[in-house]
């Protein structure tokens, strides 16, 4: 079976296109459940974020195929439109991949914190469809420890910059006076309480927090002295709004060109600027050709992250390298258990052998045969069946001059024979 990491991500695919892809909370377990039936995949974890979605999968020969036909399907896409930004790792590739995710080297903010948390998200929400078995199990535990050893050893984790950073970094841009500004603030999930902090940090004093569920709204605007409202009151605050930053998992946009117009004429047409970080995207498109309206996306943060990412590259190469001992660690230890099941393999061929072999001289006891020429029958016996296989074998390998598999024979039948009684 082979180990496989396909997905896209902020390199390979623009925002349009990510957000076709991802896997909202609603949809994810019914995508477990289906990737998980796909005949080729034998486990299967997916992660789904505003960057990237990714399928980690322990799958057969024709695998990938089938699980990029399923992916196409499933998001109603064609294959070609997938296949011309997907990427794919293969085993060890894919162990590399998957821990340099964690610790955030392949995040668009370099060392970003939030991704770890989004990765172990995915590996219970694999767990709770059965979409994990030893494979994936071992490897996203071992994952797990190499980011810990990464954030404890190096500077990767210090003064962290998340995708909220950037966006407050490009506000302050824009905003001479942060005091003056009221910002209304679209989720309340962990982006958005970030956001909250790097604002009040910043200085805003005055934010509304608007959520689907209002009981969570209150929850975070208690922690700063915010107004919390429903979905459906955002057109009156946003009237009343100078930063929007929204950051849900809404399937649809929630503010449409229309509301947005209609706020602009309340407000005698003062400029509003916005940040969608949301994927699929909260805030549509066509509100950024306002001429009021000053709209960004999470790609447009660029210059930011940018910034950050030479600031950490030390501490990002010294991350690679623990990765890389972290690779070669997960790849001896499968390769032990690997030797293991040869090994179980072997000796339960071995233990069918004898068993044959006992019952037939047993029975033979059983007609009164010459207990002496029992034994020397089963010892002739037994050394033929367990010899007949790798004999065999060795003359294919000498007549095709396999000098690596007569070599390996040597040491392995040869060198270890004891003639000690």
């Amino acid at each position: 079976m082979t180990l496989l990491a396909l997905g896209i991500n902020h390199r390979t695919a623009n925002i349009a296109v990510r957000e076709q892809v991802a896997f909202t909370p609603a949809q994810l377990e019914t995508a477990l459940s289906e990737l998980r039936c796909v005949p080729q995949v034998q486990e299967a974890a997916v992660l789904s974020t505003c960057n990237r979605t990714e399928l980690y999968c322990v799958t057969g020969p024709s695998g990938e195929r089938q699980i990029l036909d399923w992916l196409s399907r499933f998001h109603g896409l064609s294959q070609d439109q997938l296949s011309a930004c997907a990427y794919h790792y293969l085993d060890g590739d894919a162990a590399r991949h998957l821990m340099r995710v964690a610790v955030g080297l392949d995040s668009m903010v370099l060392g970003e914190p939030q991704i770890l948390g989004q990765l172990k998200e995915a590996y219970q929400a694999a767990r709770r469809v059965s979409g994990l078995g030893g494979e994936l199990e071992r490897l996203f535990q071992h994952t797990f420890a190499v980011a810990k050893q990464v954030r404890t050893r190096t500077g990767i984790g210090q003064n962290p910059v998340s995708v909220a950073y950037a966006a407050v970094s490009l506000a302050s841009r824009i905003f001479d006076d942060f005091s003056r500004s009221r910002a209304l603030l679209i989720g309340a999930g962990e982006t958005i309480e970030l956001v909250a902090r790097h604002l009040r940090e910043a200085g805003v004093r005055n934010m509304i927090v608007a959520n689907r569920t209002r009981e969570r709204a209150e929850l975070l605007a208690r922690e700063f002295s915010a107004e919390a409202i429903s979905l459906n009151e955002i057109p009156e605050a946003l009237a009343r709004s100078d930063i929007v930053i929204s950051s849900t998992a809404a399937p649809l946009p929630i503010l449409g060109k229309g509301m947005a117009e209609r706020a602009l004429k309340k407000r005698r047409h003062r400029p509003i600027f916005m940040v969608d970080i949301a994927v699929p995207r909260d805030i549509e498109p066509e509100v950024g050709d306002l001429d009021d309206v000053f709209l960004y996306t999470v790609d447009d943060l660029n210059e930011v992250i940018d910034e950050n990412r030479r600031h950490r590259q030390v501490a990002a190469d010294q991350a690679e390298s623990l990765i890389e001992h972290g690779v070669s660690a997960w790849q001896h230890e499968r390769r032990i258990r690997g030797g293991g099941e040869l090994i179980r393999r072997y000796r339960d061929q071995a233990s069918a052998l004898r068993e044959h072999s006992e019952r037939q001289a047993l029975a033979r006891l059983a007609r009164g045969e010459d207990p002496e020429e029992v034994v020397r029958l089963l010892a002739h016996q037994l050394t033929n069946r367990l010899l007949h296989r790798p004999t065999v074998a060795l003359r294919e390998a000498s007549g095709s001059e396999r000098r690596d598999l007569l070599s390996a024979a040597e040491a392995l039948l040869l060198d270890s024979t004891s003639t000690k009684s």
